[in-house]
């Protein structure tokens, strides 16, 4: 598959001002900046000569543990709550898969409510601190679910749980309470724990480059192998000791959590929230649009005059005036009576600057290449839902006494990834470097799209393991569908979802976070969530879909609750060949995307751009 990537370099960057002429260099002066660094003039204004909090590594080993812990809470219970819900909530295969899917969908979309109101309003530290205590309430109320008698179904002791009775209406009630609790924490720690792990570091020198890119690695690493611990530990109390405990030791570290976010307060670089980004995108749209019947030059020739000030100072990198999308840049173009006396616009739904223009751009390019990775998303999210329903029913012994519960099977993944990212990082980034020359070894969105190819044999591996399983069980006659098969079956179509996980979800994060401009890092975040929420009402509508219309004529349909009727394994087919039209999809966004180029700014200014971190390759991913 070829992916060519290219940059759009029609047109220089312009120097800072109002108009597109040149301007001498400022004299350089002594300015401490929050990293008591020497910075140039045109980085800090005079209001700045002062001296903040280092932030660095120190600072980010508490963010990093907030995010891990909180993500414990979260995406750990979500590991083993297809069984939760099965098992003590009565619920039908169906039904837990939607809610979980539901539940999931809007956990992502959170993300974009909490990214405008920490941009907006109230700053990053903020909105992590009242989400934590959000996420810590949502766990206790689901704590209270399985340790009270009277939030969850009375016990039953029927070897098929669905024939049991279910909640009622304030058990189903107390559990979606408590999900929702969770949702609010997640909306206002994901979309603000990297950004705010980045702040910490300073991106006018190398080494603050470094940390970032040394900081992406850390942040999925480190929740990856905590994950690991606790889907095996934590999983294994929930099934074979007590859901209490199980949950109770979710809640407990979040508490930790909490701890220890505020035990870092003092070494935090506080970045101060600079208005709604929304508001900003729609000026920029609007300005465009009552401008719309002037006509522009084929060709930037110097006869337009484009309003481009100095940029504000928290601003890293100045992006160039870019021929691409160029009805938008009339939103730029003075005419009479836009700026005032003082040279400011005296109406900002009518002119804004050049930067403004050129985030709004990288926005629209972005945003194909995000919704290719909804499919190959829904592939994952199905380790959490079907493939445990497949593990209830094989072997998982392993030796007499012990036996895997069938949440703690996503390990698989876990290790996979935990075992495959040193070895890509230490071994194939340099293979792949002396081949393309590109300084990852492959571009962010070769890796994204090979992430996607990975989701496609995984889906194909699970239908060809789940037809196995299926003739093998119905030939063993089980009363209870067991199959006399080892659980290590499904290992295959786990490792490939690890594999894709690797590849896709890594790239996406570090491919949003280097293609948004620096200050709107929260909405790149909250656009990566919104991928997951995408995937889970994908996977919902996808799920009921079959579920409905699959069966008839004395047919059971292909997800039945009796998985050896119906047909699970043309589900994961369906999945696979939705996934090869969206590679197809994904090629040709990725084809014809233009990376976002900007001037540094500062005293690391060597004609390079913060986009360093993805340079075009003109090879091609075979």
């Amino acid at each position: 598959m070829g992916l060519k990537d290219t940059k759009d370099g029609t047109s220089l960057p312009r120097p800072s001002g109002s108009f597109s002429k040149a301007t001498p260099p400022p004299q350089e002066i002594d300015v401490v900046n929050s990293y008591n660094l020497k910075s140039t003039s045109g980085s800090f204004s005079d209001g700045e000569k002062v001296e903040k909090k280092p932030g660095g590594w120190r600072a980010v080993t508490f963010i990093l543990g907030n995010e891990t812990l909180e993500r414990l809470g979260t995406i750990g219970l979500l590991s083993n709550f297809m069984v939760y819900l099965t098992r003590v909530f009565h619920l039908e295969q169906v039904d837990a898969s939607n809610v979980i899917n539901i539940w999931s969908g809007f956990t992502n979309l959170t993300p974009l409510v909490g990214a405008f109101i920490s941009d907006a309003y109230v700053g990053r530290f903020k909105t992590i601190a009242f989400a934590s205590f959000a996420t810590l309430l949502g766990l206790v109320t689901l704590t209270l679910t399985a340790s009270l008698p009277q939030l969850h179904p009375a016990t039953c002791n029927s070897k098929d749980p669905v024939s049991c009775g279910g909640p009622n209406k304030l058990q189903f009630g107390i559990l979606l309470l408590g999900l929702g609790f969770l949702s609010i924490g997640s909306g206002g720690i994901r979309p603000c724990s990297i950004p705010f792990g980045v702040d910490q570091f300073d991106q006018r020198t190398e080494k603050g480059i470094k940390g970032v890119a040394s900081f992406f690695n850390w942040y999925y690493m480190t929740f990856t192998i905590v994950l690991l611990i606790t889907q095996t530990v934590v999983v294994y109390i929930q099934d074979q000791v007590s859901w209490v405990i199980g949950f109770s030791v979710p809640t407990g570290l979040m508490a930790c959590a909490v701890v220890m976010f505020f035990a870092g307060m003092k070494l935090y670089v506080y970045v101060k929230p600079e208005g709604s980004i929304f508001s900003g995108i729609a000026q920029v749209v609007v300005a465009a649009r009552k401008k719309r019947k002037m006509k522009l030059p084929a060709e930037d020739d110097g006869t337009v005059t484009y309003y481009d000030p100095p940029v504000k100072d928290s601003v890293l990198s100045k992006l160039h005036h870019s021929n691409q999308f160029r009805f938008l840049d009339k939103a730029a173009v003075i005419i009479e009576g836009d700026l005032t006396p003082e040279g400011v616009p005296a109406n900002k739904w009518r002119l804004c600057s050049i930067q403004e223009v050129e985030e709004v751009k990288c926005l629209i390019r972005i945003v194909p290449v995000w919704s290719a990775g909804i499919i190959s998303l829904a592939a994952m999210s199905q380790q959490g839902t079907f493939t445990v329903s497949q593990a209830l029913k094989m072997d998982r012994h392993m030796g007499p006494n012990f036996e895997i519960p069938a949440g703690s099977l996503s390990v698989i993944s876990l290790l996979t990834i935990g075992v495959f990212l040193p070895l890509y990082d230490r071994v194939l980034v340099p293979f792949f470097r002396r081949i393309t020359g590109h300084k990852s070894g492959i571009t962010l969105l070769q890796r994204i799209g090979t992430g996607i190819v990975f989701a496609i044999l995984s889906m194909i591996v699970a239908g060809l393991v789940e037809r196995m399983r299926r003739i093998r069980s119905i030939n063993a006659g089980d009363p209870a569908g067991m199959t006399p098969m080892s659980v290590f079956w499904l290992s295959p179509q786990l490792i490939l979802m690890g594999l894709c996980e690797a590849f896709n979800i890594i790239g996406q994060i570090e491919f949003f976070n280097s293609q948004f401009p620096e200050h709107m890092r929260s909405i790149a975040n909250s656009l990566f969530s919104l991928s997951f929420a995408g995937s889970n009402y994908l996977s919902s509508l996808i799920v009921t879909t079959v579920h409905k219309f699959s069966g008839g004529h004395d047919r059971p349909d292909w997800l039945n609750k009796n998985l050896n009727a119906g047909k699970l394994d043309y589900f994961y087919y369906l999945i696979a060949v939705l996934g090869v039209f969206n590679l197809v999809y994904f090629w040709y966004c990725a084809r014809g995307y233009r990376y976002k180029v900007g001037l540094q700014m500062g005293d690391f200014e060597e004609n390079k751009s913060f986009s360093d971190v993805e340079m075009s390759s003109k090879k091609q991913l075979k």
